[in-house]
Formats: C-alpha cells, structure tokens, sequence
C-alpha cells in the first residue's frame, strides 16, 4: 500500500478522533451551564419528561439528574427488555443524547408544561411567524429571507423574567432552552466547518470516501474535503421519496450529530485500511468460558484498497 496514503488516512482518523474529542468537551460545558442556571428553575417544577416516546425517554429529577430508559434485546432469552438508569452528568447526557436535541426537549417540555402553544423551531415556522410571505422570500432570496425572519422572531421575544410561580419558570426555561439549541447547532455548524478547511489537504490525496450509504441516507467526505449528504428526510411532506442534498455545514447539523459524522468517518476509514487503527487489547482478566460471547469483528478490505 502506498505509504504516503496510509499516512494521510492515518492523520486524518487521527483529526477526525481529535475534533470529536473537543465537541465533546464543548458540548458538555455549554450543557453543565444551561443546567446550573436552570437548576433552580427545574427543582420548582418538580423535574421535567423531556421525551416520552416508546422506547426512548429521558427526564429531569428535580435534583437536575437525568432518567433514560434504554431498550436492548437479551441475548440468553432473545426477549426485548427495557432498563432505566440514572445520568448524573453533562458529560454522560452528551454520550447519550445530541445536545441539540436536549435542548429542544426542554423547550418543548416547558411549552407544554405551561399549556403553551408550541413554538416556531424551523425557517418554515420563523418565516410564518414574522409574517414573511413566500414572495418576499422570492425576492430576498432564501438565506435573507430566514436571517430576516429570525431576526424579526428572536427581537419580538420577551426578556427573560425571574420565575416566581410554575408559569413563568417553564416560559423561562423555554426560551433558554430555544436559545442554547440555536447556540448548539452554531456551534456543530463551526465545528463541521473547521474540519473541512483542516482535512482538504489530507482528502486531495484520498479522494471521496463513503461514510454513509443506507437507504435513507447518503453521507461522504468529498475529495474537496467537504462532507456532502443526502437523505430522505420523514416529514417531508407532499415530497415522498425525494431525496435533500445537504452540502452546508449549518444543513446538515439538522440531521447529523457531528460526533457521530467523525466517529463514523474513523470507523469507515479503519474499515477501509485497517492499519491505521490501533488494534483492539484484550481483556486481561477476561474468563476463559466467555469465548463464544465475545465479539469479533472481522474487517474485509477490497483488493484495490478502498471501501466499498
């Protein structure tokens, strides 16, 4: 194999590993201070469901620890089981849960909470409720025509008050709530951006290489060095089976974790050049009976060195 390929397929996994490393951290500061400004918030309400669809659930204690239900199939019995455990941190909700996602659960939680309406979360919902008309939209162009729509939204929001009743703390955190998902996704959005400027370099020499190829989803690493996506998004209304490319970092955070886009590239890359992972250690108290239970992963490599 050529050595100068392997070396750039190495630093790339090597960066991509790195930069899922720091949105971690990032995420998890931003979170740890949404939720201890908002701790005395959550302890009024008596703790929060945040999301309460079979099988997924997460809520928030009042003591602002966290309840997640997961569901995994018994491997002795082959029998679905569901487990609740608690998540006493940021950092383990991070693992778990993309942040944005977090934060649009306690905005809608709030909302409904507080018998609320819910609240525009979308540029189809910003653009309806500062009143833009299609046309005008035409005219603007799309990108204008939704900054000037949030811009509208977000000035036409009331200052957050101290919360003094049930009512008033759910509006509060539900404001917040919108405002750090906003931040969040920013955030995703910058941190997409500055891999792509670090790995042109390192992608001219790889050429596009698939991340992603499901059957309602696309994702790849161009030779630009610049992720492109395609999916079929489910509440794409009056548009069944038509496919959304995605090829700006601030689209696709609306589909993506970036922790998951590195990971998975790193993951595509170690299958496709399985030099340039580490290999796995074994257990050094591992019990000689639990052979037929370990797993094995075996990695197969076309001739020409590229994945599939």
């Amino acid at each position: 194999m050529d050595v100068s390929r392997n070396s750039a397929l190495g630093e790339l996994a090597s960066d991509a590993a790195s930069e899922r490393t720091d949105f971690l951290v990032q995420a998890t500061e931003q979170l740890a201070k949404f939720l201890d400004r908002n701790k005395d918030r959550i302890a009024d309400l008596g703790g929060l469901t945040l999301i309460d669809e079979d099988p997924d659930y997460l809520s928030v204690a009042p003591d602002g620890t966290f309840r997640v239900r997961s569901r995994f199939e018994d491997p002795d019995t082959g029998e679905w089981v569901s487990e609740t455990e608690i998540v006493e941190t940021a950092s383990e909700l991070v693992e778990l849960y993309n942040p944005g996602e977090v934060y649009a659960a306690f905005a809608e939680a709030a909302r409904e909470a507080a018998g609320m309406e819910p609240g525009p979360t979308a540029a189809g919902g910003l653009l309806e409720t500062a009143g833009v008309p299609p046309e005008a939209a035409f005219e603007l162009g799309a990108d204008a025509a939704y900054a000037s729509a949030a811009d509208e939204w977000a000035a036409g929001q009331p200052v957050v008050p101290e919360a003094d009743d049930d009512e008033s703390a759910a509006l509060a955190l539900y404001n917040l709530a919108l405002d750090f998902q906003e931040r969040s996704q920013a955030s995703e959005a910058r941190l997409i951006d500055q891999f792509q400027d670090a790995t042109s370099r390192l992608s001219g020499i790889l050429g596009d290489l698939i991340i992603v190829d499901d059957d309602d989803e696309r994702l790849t690493l161009t030779v630009s060095g610049r992720f492109r996506a395609e999916v079929l998004p489910e509440d794409n209304e009056g548009a069944e089976g038509e496919w959304r490319e995605l090829t700006e970092p601030e689209d696709i955070v609306e589909f993506y974790d970036p922790t998951d886009v590195f990971g998975d590239l790193a993951d595509a890359l170690a299958e496709a050049f399985p030099s340039v992972a580490p290999e796995a250690e074994p257990e050094a108290e591992a019990e000689e009976d639990d052979d037929d239970d370990e797993l094995e992963l075996e990695i197969e490599t076309p001739e020409n060195g590229s994945r599939p």
